[in-house]
């Protein structure tokens, strides 16, 4: 099937032009990512140029922007400082296997257990991340940066009201340099982060020694990196599905994030996933939707670096400050904080998004806000169904049965509850418990269940459980009997 790109001349060149704003903006992230991870600026910008190439091939999620990132950089950068970039480039190949070991064992499925709340969190997270990174860039800086910012910003904003070719952010970049360039204005550059690469790299094994020792070494941080890799990837995959409204395939994103790492290695850089920021500039600045401007962001990064190295140095930070605070604002979900929607929203579900967020910009780590959020979410859902099963009691005329109808469902929150609802002391010689609007899920269900028979049987009274349905009868026939502690 002919791409998009090849059959409307209008997609190739929204897609070229947004792969070149993401190129642009790509350089200082990368150099910056490489001065965490404590390597040289080269080690980053080769990492990105790699992880995207690769990644449009073998991605489930077109137009998404994997490259180096601030996450991966924070988890290697230990390893970096304590055994050298040697150790660190062996680290991001034995991450890339491990990552293409979760996707086929499925990692990407856990997505469905991530909740919308959480989602959102993770979102505003995000933009205040960006926002954050951005501000050491406007910080004791000459007083002509923060006019250059501002007039970036309102290129940006009024530009698409002209016109929608050419991307806003590109002619944000392209005005400010000239300005800078042309008045002779002397403001922090692209070339203040650090030298560009002036070759292409070139393949090779990392010089470590092929041992048990050094696997010992770099395995937790591969491991380590692989998690978080991936959970940032399919959380910005899920992302751009509800934005573009598509449906991606998200075990070949976490297979082809794998492929991406180990080529990334072999190539000496220091390993990336998908990157938020520079995929709403793609996606959502600049309208991106194929893989081609996935591919071209890698290409024209290397293209820029090498060709043009003297040129893109002397592009101001600001013009990026200013893409980059346009992306945070782009990205944030403000209907989720706006008044008539906190009024309406549940506590809990507030309490995950705050939670969500606060974890994220405290730790600067994605995927512990993730995680954090994801348990408090399903803490209080656990605590709200706790309350659900509920229990009432009918006695036969002739005062020598009661019937039990217990409904809701039954697990490790809920059952403990149910143990005190019946009278066990008051009621006839014969109980019935109907269980016919109820559904056991766990062994804490069937171990209630044992201790009610258990506080009748003590009294000289007989229990019957009726209307099981098939999976909790066949899981209360394997478990009743079996549970308590002098069996």
């Amino acid at each position: 099937m002919t791409p998009d790109w090849l059959r409307d001349p209008k997609v190739w060149r929204t897609e070229v032009l947004a792969g070149l704003v993401v190129a642009l903006a790509l350089i200082p992230e990368a150099i910056s990512f490489s001065i965490i991870a404590g390597v040289d600026p080269a080690v980053g910008l080769f990492a990105s140029f790699t992880m995207a190439v690769v990644i449009s091939v073998v991605g489930g999620r077109r137009a998404m922007i994997s490259a180096a990132t601030g996450a991966i950089a924070l988890v290697i950068a230990p390893l970096n400082h304590e055994h050298g970039l040697a150790y660190l480039i062996a680290a991001v190949i034995l991450a890339g296997v491990f990552q293409i070991v979760l996707g086929a064992l499925g990692v990407a499925r856990l997505m469905r257990f991530i909740p919308r709340s959480v989602m959102v969190g993770f979102v505003n997270a995000l933009a205040i991340l960006i926002f954050m990174a951005q501000v050491p860039e406007i910080r004791d800086v000459p007083w002509a940066v923060y006019p250059l910012v501002l007039g970036g910003l309102a290129l940006m904003v009024f530009f698409p009201r002209i016109t929608t070719v050419v991307p806003a952010p590109l002619v944000s970049i392209v005005v400010l340099t000239l300005i800078t360039l042309g008045a002779g204005i002397a403001v922090p550059s692209v070339g203040d982060k650090g030298a560009l690469p002036s070759s292409l790299p070139v393949p090779g094994l990392p010089d470590v020694p092929f041992t048990l020792d050094t696997l010992a070494i770099i395995a937790p941080y591969a491991f380590a990196m692989a998690l978080v890799g991936l959970m940032e990837s399919l959380m910005t995959a899920k992302l751009v599905d509800d934005i573009t409204d598509t449906h991606s395939d998200k075990t070949r994103e976490s297979v082809g994030q794998g492929v991406a790492n180990i080529v990334t290695g072999f190539f000496g850089g220091m390993g990336g996933c998908a990157m938020i920021g520079q995929t709403m500039i793609n996606v959502k600045v600049s309208g991106a939707r194929t893989r081609l401007s996935t591919f071209l962001a890698g290409a024209f990064l290397m293209v820029l670096c090498i060709a043009f190295g003297p040129l893109v140095s002397d592009i101001p930070m600001a013009a990026l400050v200013a893409v980059m605070v346009m992306v945070s604002f782009a990205t944030f979900d403000w209907h989720s904080v706006a008044p008539k929607t906190l009024r309406r929203m549940p506590l809990g579900e507030i309490t995950v998004m705050v939670t969500t967020v606060v974890c994220v910009v405290t730790t600067d780590n994605l995927a512990i806000g993730v995680v954090v959020g994801s348990v408090t979410a399903m803490v209080i859902f656990a605590k709200r169904v706790a309350h659900v099963a509920e229990v009432t009691a009918v006695t036969d005329p002739d005062g020598t049965t009661v019937v039990y109808q217990v409904t809701g469902e039954l697990f490790f929150a809920s059952s403990n509850d149910i143990v005190g609802r019946f009278d066990y002391a008051g009621d006839p010689p014969h109980v019935v418990i109907d269980l016919g609007a109820a559904h056991v899920w766990d062994a804490s269900s069937v171990a209630a269940l044992d201790a009610i028979e258990t506080k009748y049987a003590q009294r000289g009274k007989t229990v019957e459980i009726t209307g099981l349905n098939a999976h909790s009868a066949r899981l209360h026939g394997k478990l009743t009997g079996e549970l308590s502690a002098s069996h």
